[in-house]
């Protein structure tokens, strides 16, 4: 690992405006921001970013495994994310089983092949998983975890998950909140509602992606946000809301975050640049469903305005086979890592004229204090690991599928021109993408063992 310094870059921040900087790299840490041109240690390596815009590592923290081939998709998609100019992933798993096994058969995949540096969020389904919450943050390095509130009755079978209730929910809130309060990441769905709203549009020959959405109204996303923010005020406990793709979710937000701030939302580029009116149909089947353009509108101004988050991929690895398909036999989910920084770029900064510093806040800072990452990842400065996405601004290229990493073989935003690409991404102090190729094998990212309230620790397994 070489010590360098990175010269001619516009640094972007979260906390202030872009500013020139040349930035001492040692170890694989900051050392310091120098003044532009300012001398550096003697015999030092210069690396140049000039006329680019130097980024801290970008972080996607809404990431899922076993959508690909197992042994090889930690290196497909972090290879991907690489190449989006992503630096770290959290991925999600989703089992019935305690997850000590769990744990141990995915660092075995993982650890040998990634290209980024990764976490991990378990999801709770069972009266086990609530038993060991304590467990897997002592002794795994896991602070964040899923719950499915739709997963009632017979909703999870086709997963292996048993049914749940509120009544596991409250519980799973009160564990929490005893074992230093992890972030419970709660999937706001209303299933009742949805089952006989879907039956009524299925019965009357719905087939596009309107009706889709029609099956699955803004109430069912925001009547469990308002449970699940009201039962976490009452146990203590943290909550965030993924993907949420609605104006009266995000209403029903920003009322309750007036009583109790221990709420935060993420949103995905999908919903800021889809709309229930996309004819892509089985391609574009999510859940949440696409919604109406208000809603687009909507979360384009929450993100402007800072009731948004952050912006995470919820990427899957599906085949565009499970895909391609009418609307009720096509698998839900598409693969998204790649895309999170050019849309921002293009949709946000460019068209939208959405602050460079905002867009830090995004990807990098707000990840990174939300999920325990700080002040190791999310930020340039002194102490913080080497991570940098640099960008350029006016760099234009259509997105082309068969030129990423990733084992989908499709995109939402295939041949599409976006303006604004990462053209190099370095993984505490070492380029692991430069110019849309990767450069170097598996293996150098590290598992990333998150504490509450703390720094994580690289590469720590057991």
């Amino acid at each position: 690992m070489s010590d360098f310094v990175l010269r001619g870059g516009e640094v972007v921040f979260a906390d202030r405006k872009p500013a020139k900087h040349d930035i001492l790299v040692e170890a694989g840490k900051i050392k310091a921001l120098l003044a532009p041109g300012a001398a550096a240690p003697a015999g030092i390596a210069e690396q140049s970013a000039t006329g680019l815009h130097v980024f801290p590592g970008l972080i996607d923290a809404h990431v899922h495994f076993g959508f690909g081939e197992k042994i090889t998709e930690y290196s497909t998609e972090t290879a991907y994310a690489a190449q989006g100019g992503i630096a770290t992933i959290l991925g999600y798993f989703l089992n019935n089983e305690a997850y000590a096994d769990v744990y141990k058969r995915e660092q075995e995949y993982a650890r040998a092949r990634c290209h980024v540096d990764y976490g991990f969020h378990f999801s709770t389904a069972n009266e086990q998983h609530i038993k060991e919450l304590g467990k897997y943050v002592s002794d795994y390095g896991v602070t964040s975890f899923k719950y499915f509130m739709n997963f009632k009755g017979e909703e999870g079978r086709y997963l292996g998950l048993d049914g749940t209730d509120d009544g596991f929910f409250w519980d799973l809130l009160g564990e929490s909140a005893r074992v230093g309060r992890p972030i419970i990441v709660c999937h706001t769905e209303n299933i009742e509602i949805v089952n006989r709203t879907r039956a009524r549009v299925q019965a009357a020959g719905g087939k596009t992606l309107k009706d889709w959405s029609a099956c699955k109204p803004a109430v069912t996303e925001s009547e469990p946000a308002l449970r699940a923010m009201y039962f976490a005020e009452r146990s203590g406990a943290r909550v965030y809301f993924p993907h949420i793709s609605s104006r009266l979710a995000l209403d029903e937000v920003r009322k309750w975050r007036k009583r109790y701030d221990q709420v935060w939302i993420e949103t995905c580029p999908h919903y800021l640049t889809h709309t229930e009116d996309s004819e892509l149909v089985g391609i574009g089947k999510a859940n949440p469903p696409f919604r109406s353009k208000d809603d687009q509108d909507a979360l384009w101004e929450a993100v402007a305005d800072g009731t948004i988050d952050l912006i995470a991929s919820d990427h899957s690895a599906r085949k565009r086979a499970t895909k391609d398909k009418p609307l009720w036999l096509a698998a839900q989910g598409f693969p998204g890592i790649a895309a999170i920084l050019p849309v921002m770029l293009s949709e946000g900064y460019h068209k939208r004229k959405l602050p460079l510093q905002r867009i830090c806040q995004l990807l990098a800072s707000g990840p990174a204090k939300i999920f325990d990452l700080e002040p190791v990842k999310g930020r340039i400065a002194p102490g913080s690991d080497a991570d940098f996405t640099i960008v350029d601004l006016n760099k234009e290229r259509k997105f082309i599928p068969a030129e990423m990493g990733s084992e989908a073989d499709y995109s939402l935003y295939e041949n599409q021109v976006l303006k604004g690409w990462p053209v190099r991404t370095v993984v505490r102090g070492v380029t692991v993408m430069d110019n849309g190729r990767i450069v170097g094998p598996g293996g150098h990212g590290t598992y990333l063992w998150r504490r509450i309230g703390q720094p994580p620790i690289h590469g720590k397994l057991s």
